[in-house]
């Protein structure tokens, strides 16, 4: 792909984002949402590979449709409110469905089944704007409609798509379906306590995004695509290994790193709120994650020399 033509498409999907984020309207915040989808399309296609065609196929018709559910509950709620005012959302049929569509934009269980097909067949780098950059607009929307969104659909949401996140994941040898679990159980905390305290959300989210960043600049520094190709990080750089730890575990959840934070405010919160089955069971479902997590580091750090690699060396 030409220099040019990578910007204008990279430079559409920082619009598309942003015209959502900035939007009251819901038909400007639709026309951000289709903008991100139109751009990031040609981004997974680009290898001309069976496997990157049918991504991005499956991302184009999961995004078309949870577009078009949004369009379709913010007209619902227009026909019968009388605005277009995305802070304005109280009709509860129509807040239903935009949870819903929500919830299918982001790949939150049980709408999560397009997540790690589509990040299988796209490059490291096309994974990362997926689980990163292409979170933002939905999150914001969340942000927006917070206090009319059902809170009930929401932490039965965040309880499945974090018990899912870590089921799934642990069956997993590619680093790319792995990191998809990940984001999906990670993404299950936001939504967890997104309808009790959205700036713990916030937060939360940003030290996803910045852990999620880091841990995929790393496995493309390294050329890992499965568990078996970060076993020889270290031959690569030794720095990276143990960065790659650190990250690891961090995104698994251990004090005392930066991912243990918004976990523990979050179990907190719940408890503040009496929900005390609900956060047991959050509690539990990070113990799968951390699994395929302590995996993942057992092979990029704790199988080095003199000790015997499972592994032939890259070189």
């Amino acid at each position: 792909m030409s220099p040019t033509i990578y910007t204008i498409i990279l430079s559409s999907l920082a619009t598309g984002t942003i015209v959502t984020m900035t939007s009251f309207h819901w038909l400007m915040a639709w026309i951000g949402l289709e903008l991100n989808t139109l751009a990031i399309i040609p981004i997974i296609s680009t290898l001309h590979h069976p496997r990157s065609t049918e991504a991005a196929t499956k991302y184009f018709l999961t995004q078309a449709a949870a577009s078009a559910m949004i369009l379709f509950s913010s007209m619902i709620n227009a026909w019968n409110t009388g605005t277009w005012d995305i802070t304005q959302m109280s009709y509860a049929p129509s807040n239903t469905l935009l949870s819903l569509a929500l919830a299918l934009k982001l790949g939150l269980a049980p709408a999560h089944f397009w997540l790690p097909e589509v990040l299988q067949g796209s490059t490291l780098l096309t994974a990362l704007i997926i689980t990163t950059w292409q979170k933002l607009a939905p999150m914001s929307l969340i942000y927006m409609t917070m206090n009319n969104l059902p809170s009930t659909i929401l932490l039965m949401l965040g309880l499945t798509s974090s018990t899912i996140g870590g089921w799934s994941g642990l069956n997993q040898t590619q680093t790319r379906k792995i990191m998809a679990y990940s984001s999906i159980a990670h993404l299950g905390w936001m939504a967890m306590i997104a309808s009790i305290m959205s700036n713990i959300m916030i937060m939360n989210l940003m030290v996803y995004l910045m852990m999620t960043t880091a841990l995929f600049i790393s496995l493309i520094c390294s050329k890992s695509k499965t568990i078996q190709d970060t076993a020889t990080t270290w031959t690569t750089s030794p720095t990276l290994a143990i960065t790659m730890m650190l990250l690891l575990l961090s995104l698994g959840g251990l004090p005392p790193l930066t991912g243990f934070l918004p976990k523990w405010l979050v179990l907190e919160e719940l408890i503040m709120q009496n929900l005390i089955p609900m956060a047991t069971a959050m509690a539990m479902s990070a113990l799968l994650s951390l699994f395929f997590y302590l995996r993942l580091t057992y092979t990029t750090t704790l199988t080095l020399p003199p000790n015997t690699l499972q592994m032939k060396f890259k070189w």
